[in-house]
C-alpha cells in the first residue's frame, strides 16, 4: 500500500512527531545558549536588548501560565514583543510549561528563579552563532507560518 501525501495536508502523527522533534530541539537549544551565555531572561530584560541590539536576538520563546492570562500588563509585552520579532525577522514560539523553562535557565544572582516569560538566544552580530537546534526550530517556524501559525506553541520534552 503505498501512501500518497498532498501537499499542505498531513496526517496528525507528522505534526505531533514534528511538534515533539520542535520540543527537544528547543531544550537542546536554550541548554547551548545557556552555556555560550546567548541567553537573555525577563520581559524587561529582552526589551532591553530588543531596543539596544535587535541583530543580536537569534530566537524568541514566550512562556505562557495561568498568570499570563490575568496579567493585562503581560499580554501587552507579549504583544509588542511579538510585533518586534515579525518585524525583525525574528522567529518567536510560545511554551506552555514556564516552570520547565525556569529549570532550563536557572536561577539569578540571588537564587531566585529568573522570570522566564520571555527568553531570547542572542547571538553577536560580528560572529553569529551556528547551532543545528536553532537552524531546526527555524525551519519548524517557517513550516508553521506557512500554516498561518505565527507563534507556534512547542510542548517541552517530558523528564
Amino acid at each position: 500500500l503505498t501512501h500518497l501525501k498532498v501537499r499542505g495536508q498531513e496526517t496528525t502523527m507528522e505534526i505531533v512527531d514534528r511538534v515533539q522533534s520542535a520540543g527537544t530541539s528547543l531544550e537542546d537549544l536554550l541548554v547551548a545558549a545557556k552555556k555560550q551565555d546567548y541567553l537573555t531572561v525577563g520581559v524587561y530584560e529582552s526589551a532591553k536588548i530588543m531596543n539596544v541590539d535587535p541583530d543580536s536576538v537569534a530566537f524568541c520563546v514566550l512562556a505562557t501560565d495561568e498568570e499570563y492570562e490575568c496579567d493585562i500588563a503581560l499580554q501587552i509585552h507579549f504583544t509588542l514583543i511579538q510585533a518586534f520579532c515579525f518585524d525583525n525577522d525574528i522567529n518567536v514560539v510560545r511554551v506552555n510549561d514556564i516552570e520547565r523553562l525556569a529549570d532550563l535557565v536557572g536561577t539569578d544572582a540571588t537564587g531566585e528563579p529568573k522570570d522566564a516569560h520571555c527568553i531570547l538566544v542572542t547571538s553577536p552580530s560580528a560572529n553569529p552563532w551556528k547551532d543545528p537546534s536553532l537552524d531546526k526550530l527555524s525551519l519548524f517556524c517557517e513550516e508553521r507560518r506557512s500554516m498561518y501559525d505565527w507563534v507556534p506553541t512547542i510542548t517541552l520534552p517530558e523528564r
